[in-house]
């Protein structure tokens, strides 16, 4: 068993975690290869946030099952159901969430199940990436969640929340800088709960990786919309090595549906946060995370959530249809809502999106950004690629004066489809 096929689900610091897994197997000798064809094992690192996706994790298993693989499950599904996964004939082995980083061991002494227990965890797991072909580099600093949204399962398949000490995140940065790489992106399950765990905050990390690193640029994964405080933001807006690009972590744009949700903050709270950050920063990219269609979510409710998104200075949204999760606390609310209408909701936040990002493109035109120059060119157009600070993605044609992994000032003025060329 020589040749394998790795996919990872889900979110940034998934994304991650695959992409470490990958690194072991390749370093024992293993080889990752493109086609389950050509492969002798498949291996899904799973996400389990919405009903939606544990569907295609089972039907991405069945299917290389189907191909005489021998599937290997790990990942958040892994993690919450445990033992119960091996029941189905598609899955050949189960591995924990951060028993996936052992993975060659497992494989070596053939061990076809091992889950730990996270929730009684207290160490974060240091896990590094070598990866030289990228050209922005995501590092992990936090890991699992201590909030108990309404609709969420997912600290149980992450645990409480573990953060990495700062002398790591340090070192991995230096390492990145000697490495060529000119921005480090932190990710986490949440990454605004950092240092809780030994009384320190984010904000004080920031603070450190200023004063200790010559990365030139970072940036940061989704916020509680609590978390950022105007401390942070006085900071963030003296900053030369902030990229102004914040993902707010909102979910609803109605006070009852947040209620309902247990989320502690009220509409009005974050777009006067909002407000307050395009006021400090210029042009910066506010990105956000909506569901649509939650338990017990009226006509009247949705309206709201439409106003408010469509009034707010949102940049783009991402949103998906409420998902039951079994073993939330939204599971036994009463009030669920057929499929046909959460669809229909998802469809009108998505189109307010579109004219959101439209809208942001353009107000960017004129504008002169510091873009980084991506280390490969672009596969459909063959042009080199960048982006900008505040997260705008932009085509260089090659007549321009451009290199692999540099920085350059840029004027935007040519907007093609949902990226500037110059």
């Amino acid at each position: 068993m020589r040749y394998f096929v790795l996919k990872s689900m889900g979110c940034k610091s998934n994304q991650f975690e695959g992409q470490i897994v990958v690194q072991k197997l390749v370093e024992a000798g293993f080889e990752e290869v493109k086609k389950l064809e050509e492969a002798d094992f498949y291996i899904l690192n799973s996400c389990s946030v919405t009903h939606k996706s544990d569907n295609e994790a089972m039907y991405l298993l069945r299917h290389a099952k189907k191909l005489g693989l021998k599937t290997i499950l790990t990942g958040c599904i892994a993690q919450i159901e445990k033992e119960e996964l091996l029941k189905e004939p598609f899955i050949d082995i189960v591995y924990g969430n951060e028993d996936k980083f052992d993975i060659v061991e497992h494989l070596k002494n053939e061990t076809n199940y091992i889950v730990r227990d996270l929730m009684n965890s207290d160490q974060f797991c240091k896990v590094t990436l070598n990866d030289t072909t990228k050209t922005r580099i995501s590092l992990k600093i936090q890991d699992g969640c201590d909030n108990r949204c309404a609709y969420c399962i997912i600290p149980y398949g992450r645990g409480k929340s573990r953060s990495a000490d700062s002398d790591f995140i340090i070192h991995e940065i230096n390492k990145y800088v000697q490495q060529g790489y000119k921005e480090v992106i932190f990710t986490g399950i949440h990454i605004g709960l950092w240092g809780k765990d030994f009384d320190r905050d984010l904000l004080s990390l920031l603070k450190d990786v200023e004063e200790n690193t010559s990365i030139p640029r970072y940036r940061l994964g989704s916020l509680n919309p609590l978390e950022i405080t105007s401390e942070m933001l006085d900071f963030l807006q003296n900053s030369e090595k902030f990229c102004p690009h914040f993902h707010l972590s909102l979910q609803s744009a109605c006070n009852p549906t947040l209620k309902r949700m247990n989320r502690h903050y009220t509409v009005e709270y974050y777009l006067e946060q909002i407000e307050d950050i395009v006021s400090r920063f210029k042009n910066p990219f506010l990105g956000s995370d909506i569901i649509a269609g939650f338990v017990g979510e009226t006509d009247k409710d949705f309206e709201t959530t439409v106003e408010n998104l469509r009034k707010s200075k949102l940049s783009q949204i991402h949103t998906f249809p409420y998902s039951i999760r079994k073993g939330t606390i939204a599971e036994k609310l009463e009030g669920h809502l057929p499929d046909e209408i959460k669809e229909q909701r998802a469809n009108i936040i998505k189109q307010i999106s579109a004219e959101k990002f439209d809208e942001f493109l353009k107000s960017n035109i004129g504008s002169t950004q510091e873009v980084l120059i991506e280390k490969r060119l672009d596969k459909k157009t063959g042009l080199f690629k960048g982006v900008t600070r505040n997260y705008i993605n932009v085509l260089i044609k090659k007549e321009n004066d451009v290199d692999f992994n540099t920085l350059k000032n840029i004027t935007l003025k040519e907007i093609q489809g949902n990226k500037f060329i110059y």
